[in-house]
């Protein structure tokens, strides 16, 4: 005897907030089947078996019950699209100057455009969504993948997220990637910036939306340009750069401070405490003061795909479409130019006094920018350069699975909670202020559920902790 089989499927879009969810409950006879994910991806699906045909029903119906009081409501499966995405493109040429002096080469796989260097790793994320970490000297020592394209890596304090393609940010701190900002699907991200948990994502329309800890929007505002493919943040401000210049916003408010035309497209940006740089499709890096007051223009033979500075503000670093890397000195005078000899920088940073570059061909570089190697590499005395191979070892996959653990031991125990308006978590051990929210993956939260992290942090302006490190559950 055949089956016949109910289904009833909900959606969740928003255009100002993050949502974009579908949820379906499919019922055949004394089993339940719920799929839920983000719109146009497959989800995820569970099936549940009940003792009679009512019982299933009764289940299904409290489940569609929730979901619709959570502000879902029926929809045509497919009428709704994946979010838009662009991909960054260069045509890179070759470059006709002399050879850069590079150390060491590492093949990602994959065109790539994330990059964060500090004193214990470098991070390269690919188009493939393949993110590598490496020492400083070129050891390769993990590997995530993700589930798209690495947009961009960004480092706020202690934690490293990587944007991806499919709308997600991805917390890379702990030992597996977490959800930490759903992004909303009418957004075609371009780049993002993270500052003391605060999210700002820069779009192709040239729209900047700001989200908090929570992922809740702030403010969303429209610049006068559209391709936003410059977005930083400090403690007072949103610098968006775009086709027609940088503008910037006040970071609570949201309101203009200021606008400066760069004269040709901003193709990447890059701050520092007094000023931002912004990489032009005329061949320039702007300097502009945080204020808006104050300009300085460093001029590159080709587009500017990516910049970087100094800590002390002594050079200024650029690349081009060309293969070729720039250095100037804080007054805008050109010290050099050399070949990369392996793709056009798509981003760049600079670290004791080596500059790492994520290519057009998908390698991270690390070349030697001292003043005694670029003498060398001026005169042709070049160092051996190294291909660094990595290991075979398996990738670590963004998981909404979490260890159970029987005791706390020196952890801090968080517990989420229902408020009504939303699942929350607060801090329960003693010595905390345990009517702050914390910041937590969404995608694992469960009303009255304890859990354990291996610390938490007041952020900098206060009123709410953010996690650090790994995130087991209480059981």
């Amino acid at each position: 005897m055949s089956t016949t089989a109910t289904t009833h499927y909900l959606e969740l879009s928003e255009d100002s907030g993050s949502a974009h969810k579908f949820y379906e409950v499919v019922v055949a006879d004394t089993e339940v089947t719920i799929r839920y994910g983000r719109i146009g991806e497959s989800g995820t699906a569970k099936v549940s078996s009940f003792a009679t045909v009512e019982k299933a029903n009764a289940a299904a119906a409290k489940k569609i019950g929730e979901k619709v009081r959570k502000g879902y409501a029926p929809a045509v499966m497919g009428a709704r699209g994946k979010r838009p995405v662009t991909r960054r493109a260069i045509v890179s040429q070759r470059s006709t100057a002399k050879s850069a002096p590079v150390l060491w080469t590492f093949d990602s796989g994959a065109a790539a455009f994330g990059i964060f260097v500090d004193e214990r790793r470098c991070w390269v994320g690919n188009e493939r969504g393949d993110v590598f970490t490496l020492t400083p000297g070129g050891e390769v020592t993990g590997r995530f993948q993700l589930p798209d394209a690495v947009k961009c890596i960004v480092a706020d304090d202690f934690w490293i997220y990587a944007g991806c393609d499919d709308g997600r940010v991805y917390d890379l701190s702990g030992k597996v990637p977490r959800a930490a900002y759903d992004i909303a699907a009418n957004v075609d991200i371009y780049w993002l910036d993270i500052h003391d948990g605060t999210l700002g994502v820069s779009d192709r329309q040239g729209g900047l939306t700001v989200i908090d800890h929570e992922e809740e929007s702030l403010w969303t505002r429209k610049s006068t340009g559209d391709s936003g493919w410059m977005v930083r943040i400090d403690d007072d401000g949103v610098y968006h750069g775009h086709s027609k210049g940088v503008t910037k916003y006040d970071l609570a408010t949201g309101k203009n401070a200021w606008d400066v035309k760069t004269g040709g497209s901003v193709l990447f940006g890059w701050q520092e405490s007094d000023a931002v740089y912004a990489g032009t499709s005329h061949n320039q890096v702007r300097m502009v003061a945080k204020d808006g007051r104050s300009e300085r223009t460093y001029q590159c033979d080709h587009a500017v795909f990516s910049c970087a500075t100094s800590p002390d503000g002594r050079y200024v670093f650029a690349g081009d479409n060309y293969s070729s890397v720039y250095c100037f000195d804080s007054n805008g005078q050109r010290l050099w130019k050399l070949g990369t000899g392996c793709g056009s920088a798509y981003s760049m940073q600079y670290h004791d006094e080596k500059l790492y570059l994520v290519t057009t061909n998908g390698s991270l570089a690390c070349l030697d920018v001292s003043e005694t190697a670029i003498h060398d590499a001026e005169q042709g005395v070049l160092p051996q350069t190294v291909s660094v191979k990595a290991p075979e070892f398996s990738a670590v996959t963004p998981s909404a699975t979490v260890e159970i653990t029987a005791e706390a031991g020196d952890g801090i125990v968080v517990e989420c909670v229902d408020t009504g308006g939303g699942l929350r978590v607060h801090v329960i051990s003693p010595g905390y202020q345990q009517g702050w929210n914390v910041q937590f993956p969404k995608n694992i939260r469960e009303a009255g559920a304890r859990y354990v992290v291996d610390a938490v942090s007041e952020s900098a302006r206060g009123g709410f902790y953010r996690v650090r490190g790994d995130i087991r559950r209480l059981g």
